[in-house]
């Protein structure tokens, strides 16, 4: 059971669970939580947390501004509606190629979705393909890579040596194009 507490200005979440110490977080909103073992009292709890007051408040600002740098890129992003479109309109560019591999050899549904650490997945279960909504704003031969590494995915569930042999015979200068990802 969470416990809401205050110590030293700072507001923080109390979870009592079985660990040997003290754990302070900041998550991504900026929302301070502290793990602490069952029978500790709660001023060692508070003393700790006021002891890092001066981390906590940077480390709140360092969130602060990295969810406005989010929202100003997100702002820069297309709607998802017109990013759908576009991701679709390649999809359905290289589909023939793919055909023979899809499920039951049907187009795949084309999903894009807000995924902060990848640029797409494949579900093998569904037929699906999503791809991040920030894709959409890369180099078109980025955008080309990430459509067919993620429709050989179909062929090859895994990144075996035969998976990137499928995705160089379609793209072989897919090296480059994986590089433009990193740079973008």
């Amino acid at each position: 059971m969470a416990e809401q507490r205050v110590s030293a200005g700072i507001a923080y979440t109390l979870t009592r669970r079985r660990v040997r110490n003290i754990n302070l977080r900041v998550r991504a909103d900026g929302s301070v939580a502290a793990s602490a073992p069952t029978r500790l009292a709660v001023k060692w709890v508070d003393a700790f947390v006021a002891s890092r007051a001066d981390w906590v408040r940077a480390a709140q600002a360092r969130a602060a501004r990295r969810a406005a740098a989010e929202q100003q890129q997100n702002d820069a992003l297309p709607s998802k509606e017109d990013a759908l479109a576009q991701i679709t309109a390649l999809c359905r560019a290289y589909y023939p190629q793919f055909a023979a591999v899809c499920p039951r050899g049907q187009m795949p549904k084309i999903a894009v979705r807000d995924m902060r650490t990848r640029w797409g997945s494949c579900s093998l279960k569904t037929g699906t393909l999503a791809f991040a909504r920030r894709l959409c704003v890369m180099p078109p031969a980025a955008q080309e890579y990430v459509v067919v590494h993620e429709f050989c995915h179909f062929s090859h569930p895994d990144h075996s040596p035969a998976f990137w042999a499928a995705v160089a015979q379609v793209l072989p200068d897919y090296k480059q194009r994986q590089r433009l990802l990193k740079t973008g």
